[in-house]
């Protein structure tokens, strides 16, 4: 069994670390689960990642409490079929699909997972960042998955609900060293049904075409989609996507309370064009969730910035026996193996 220490992670060290031990048929053992945190130990979002994966990997469990420290999870085999998880709260569906997603690539039939709870939340990719960013560009790279949308779920009622399908999948190297011309923008608003009549999603994308630097760099909007959504509570998100040669980049930002919509699109777009300015191919976000299939199928990538995610995630690769070299000159993760 793998020890681990999660003093100084936080969630996403949770999750990661349950996907490579599903991948690699390693139990785990996690101490100090969220340790540094104002509210240490498993949140209802962990606890539901957990209990998740165990289902789909028949996996022994330890520590299936909320606040629970310390974690015992130990996989007996990646299976497909369909499944459905309340979180309970808010907490984050697309973070919950995260951990998911690198099982297709074990997979002998499809799987299919529902889940209720926070589709669009702080501190995690809204959902049309994982519709319209993350999965494309995995897709591209040999990964078999959408995701179906029943309703949104903003915080702090959630009560969202989307489907994750995966089916089995090969994934293929991913290089991704050099940003390519930037050839579109696109842009993602969505509004709950309660904030209709005030157009929320429309003023959204107008003040996020506003901010945009599209002319300097000879760009125009490809796509523009304004969604009105049934939902427990109001809320609102807005996602633009960046199309940049052979790779794909996302920005967003949420609705809050007292915040014209304009302001939120305008945020969204403040993002965009400072990627812009720049040249790498990613997002920074982006770059960090990348990692776990770097690994599995190897590759190039270049990132924006080497966060603290970044190392932590892969401290946590090596921990499995995965060297991805980082070169810090260039901010360049590689991986030399294919297959996993």
């Amino acid at each position: 069994m793998l020890e681990l220490d999660g003093a100084d992670a936080g969630g996403q060290f949770v999750r990661t670390a349950l996907s490579l031990s599903a991948l690699e048929d390693r139990p785990v053992r996690i101490e100090n689960v969220r340790g540094g945190r104002s509210t240490p130990g498993l949140r209802p979002q962990h606890l539901a990642a957990l209990e998740t994966m165990a289902t789909v990997c028949d996996a022994e469990l330890s520590g299936t409490d909320v606040g629970s420290r310390t974690v015992t999870f130990d996989p007996a085999g990646i299976s497909g079929g369909r499944y459905s998880v309340d979180i309970g709260t808010a907490g984050s569906v697309t973070l919950l699909f995260d951990a998911l997603m690198p099982l297709a690539t074990r997979l002998s039939s499809r799987l299919s997972v529902t889940v209720t709870g926070g589709t669009d939340v702080k501190w995690s990719p809204p959902l049309d960042y994982l519709r319209y960013v993350k999965l494309p560009l995995l897709c591209r790279h040999g990964l078999d998955a959408t995701v179906e949308v029943s309703h949104r779920g903003f915080y702090p009622e959630g009560g969202g609900e989307a489907t994750l399908h995966l089916g089995p999948s090969t994934p293929e190297p991913i290089d991704l060293e050099e940003r390519g011309g930037l050839e579109a923008v696109r842009i993602y608003s969505t509004e709950a049904d309660a904030l209709a009549d005030r157009g929320v999603a429309h003023r959204q994308a107008e003040g996020a075409l506003e901010r945009l630097d599209l002319e300097s760099e000879g760009l125009e909007v490809a796509e523009r989609v304004e969604v009105t959504s049934a939902s427990p509570g109001p809320g609102s998100a807005v996602v633009i996507r960046v199309d940049c040669g052979d790779s794909l980049a996302g920005f967003s930002a949420l609705g809050e309370r007292g915040k014209p919509a304009e302001d939120v699109g305008e945020d969204a777009a403040d993002a965009t064009n400072r990627f812009f300015e720049g040249d790498t191919p990613v997002d920074e976000h982006l770059g960090d969730q990348l990692l776990v299939f770097l690994a599995l199928a190897g590759g190039r990538v270049r990132l924006p910035a080497v966060t603290e995610h970044v190392r932590t995630s892969l401290a946590l690769l090596e921990e499995f026996g995965v060297a991805i070299d980082l070169e810090e000159g260039t901010r360049t993760v590689c991986c030399e193996r294919t297959g996993r």
